[in-house]
């Protein structure tokens, strides 16, 4: 329970996905008081404010309420008798305004909020939902709309989504990019996940190829925020990083916001190189930008 609370307050989650009782205009959620009745924060508190990244789940209104999906779009069946998001919340359990500048987001069954520094934006709706009629009506306050875009259509198809094979797909063409008045060359792996040996040689392929493309050694800025490698690529992943930094790289540096993975990605890159790796993408480049061409 010690290392749990640990992690917790000392921002080792990059994300929790929470509950929510009541949001308001200010992105402010109570989980925790409702009128005489006192449920109590738990570890609702430690775990909200020192994530990372924060979702919310729940529905704009409850009680009653009613949805089916119908040709791709979402049907308002009833209407939930009691609504869950009010000018202010009865009590602050999770504070927008300590969290405004991460990323933080409330997801509801038919629109997406995104916390923005003065307060809620409209950001997603479901395909079929009325903006005016079923949500803003159902809401004690008007969140900010600046082009609120449609939900992704494959949540409500009733087919897979086909999650699978989009995490497989690793896109390498567009995650590589090269700057050549800094000569400078970006690696964007966020969001990748390396799985097996085939993944480690399609990397190595495509980062080399771009190299002898420019045809000079260049400083590298990788990013590695939400990246993922399975233990059992490791040491060839390690190996791969340390073949294509010998070969085209006059520095390296790494960044990623998640102290879990620059732990994990120092245990790894040690057994090959001396690895660089920070918390922001600022701090890498500032790195890059410190050490002279030789």
């Amino acid at each position: 329970m010690q290392r749990d609370r640990v992690l917790c307050d000392g921002g080792g989650l990059d994300i929790a996905v929470l509950g929510m009782a009541e949001a308001d205009a200010a992105g402010n959620v109570n989980v925790s008081r409702f009128g005489p009745k006192l449920a109590g924060a738990g570890g609702f508190i430690n775990i909200s404010q020192n994530a990372r990244k924060v979702v919310f789940a729940g529905t704009i209104t409850v009680g009653g309420l009613g949805v089916r999906i119908e040709s791709g779009q979402l049907r308002i069946v009833q209407e939930g008798r009691a609504r869950k998001f009010h000018e202010h919340v009865e009590q602050i359990t999770f504070s927008g305004r300590v969290a405004a500048d991460k990323t933080v987001l409330y997801i509801t069954e038919r629109c997406v909020f995104r916390l923005r520094q003065d307060g809620l934006e409209l950001i997603e709706v479901a395909p079929g939902v009325d903006v005016e009629r079923e949500i803003l009506a159902h809401m004690n306050f008007r969140p900010m709309i600046k082009g609120a875009r449609t939900m992704d259509p494959r949540i409500f198809a009733a087919q897979a989504m086909g999650l699978r094979e989009r995490m497989r797909d690793l896109n390498l063409a567009d995650r590589l990019a090269d700057d050549p008045d800094r000569n400078v060359l970006f690696l964007n792996f966020e969001g990748l996940h390396v799985r097996r040996i085939e993944d480690v040689a399609m990397i190595q392929e495509a980062v080399a190829a771009r190299c002898r493309q420019v045809g000079r050694r260049m400083a590298v800025v990788v990013n590695y925020d939400a990246f993922q490698l399975d233990r059992e690529v490791a040491d060839a992943y390690a190996e791969m990083v340390r073949a294509l930094e010998q070969t085209y790289s006059t520095r390296v540096s790494r960044s990623t916001t998640s102290a879990f993975m620059r732990v994990k990605l120092g245990h790894v890159l040690t057994r090959t190189m001396r690895p660089h790796i920070f918390e922001s993408r600022a701090e890498a480049q500032a790195f890059r930008d410190s050490v002279r061409e030789p």
